[in-house]
């Protein structure tokens, strides 16, 4: 995953997602800047009088973050990565977005806020928003001691007509493939297809089910064609491929679980392409049901609604 020259690191985070981010950064000869952000405190709580000396609560906070950051990476500047940290003050998913704006990040590395599981939610407030709203790619590891991804997902919707979609596929195929040869992982790749108006030809409209199981033959194949286009120009072709037929927030979800897999790449984009749409229905119910690390790639040209301070 040679692209990736600007990493940003969000702090705390646990030790298999730390271990993930010097690896890429030492790999890619890349510069990695680990955050950590405060929220900012409330103006009656920031000075205090102690002894006739006034303190400024927020700067010694910053200061005694700072002091950690540094404790936290020494060791990765031991083993010769480029690394520096900064402490931020704000809105979490806000000052990181303004931070890769402001600095050209190229990729943002975190732990999910939640263990997973049956009962909890992967996914907190601040990664989802990052991976509504940041503009470069964003890798949420789930909590896990291991420091490899033994299976990777790449979720892909091929659409030769769509220059933005295909664009998308493209960087997805790209970033899995280079993570799996990294990680000496097994790689899938997935695609789900459905009849359009399926249930409107069985309630309504006359079709015996020859003539729909007929029309679901043609429109699998097509969709079959412009995997294997898309696969032939992006993959050597030692993915495992799956066309399933279903709609790809049931079948995608159901898939990573039976097949236990430990990252799915996937786009954050709606199929609509809905101007300022920038997380699609399909791609946040998705990222509802998974219990496995993701990295989220939006499309080219993307602009976050985020704006500079």
């Amino acid at each position: 995953m040679k692209r990736f020259k600007n990493i940003l690191l969000i702090y705390e985070c646990g030790r298999a997602t730390l271990d993930r981010a010097a690896a890429l950064a030492k790999n890619n000869r890349a510069r990695l800047t680990v955050v950590q952000v405060v929220r900012d405190m409330p103006k009656q709580w920031r000075q205090m009088d102690l002894g006739g000396t006034a303190l400024d609560l927020q700067e010694l906070a910053v200061k005694e973050y700072q002091s950690r950051l540094k404790e936290f990476v020494a060791a990765l500047r031991q083993d010769g990565i480029r690394v520096s940290t900064k402490v931020l003050i704000g809105t979490p998913f806000l000052e990181v977005i303004r931070e890769v704006i402001a600095n050209k990040r190229d990729l943002v590395i975190m732990t999910a806020e939640g263990k997973g599981g049956l009962k909890e939610r992967l996914f907190g407030s601040t990664s989802l928003h990052l991976m509504r709203k940041c503009p470069c790619p964003v890798l949420v590891m789930k909590p896990t001691r291991t420091k490899r991804f033994p299976r990777i997902l790449a979720a892909v919707d091929p659409d030769p007509e769509d220059k933005t979609r295909d664009s998308l596929n493209a960087t997805i195929l790209q970033l899995a493939s280079s993570l799996a040869a990294h990680d000496k992982a097994e790689l899938h790749v997935i695609h789900a297809w459905t009849l359009m108006y399926e249930s409107l030809m069985r309630g309504h409209g006359g079709f015996v089910e020859s003539e729909i199981r007929s029309y679901a033959y043609d429109e699998e194949l097509r969709h079959r064609k412009s995997l294997d286009s898309l696969l032939a120009e992006h993959t050597d072709g030692a993915a495992r491929v799956h066309l399933i037929e279903g709609d790809a927030d049931k079948v995608i979800p159901q898939f990573t679980k039976a097949q236990n897999i430990d990252l799915l790449v996937m786009g954050t984009v709606c199929r609509l392409g809905i101007p300022g749409f920038f997380i699609g229905n399909t791609a946040e119910k998705i990222l509802d049901e998974v219990d496995c690390s993701v990295l989220t790639v939006k499309p080219e040209g993307f602009v976050s609604p985020v704006e500079l301070a």
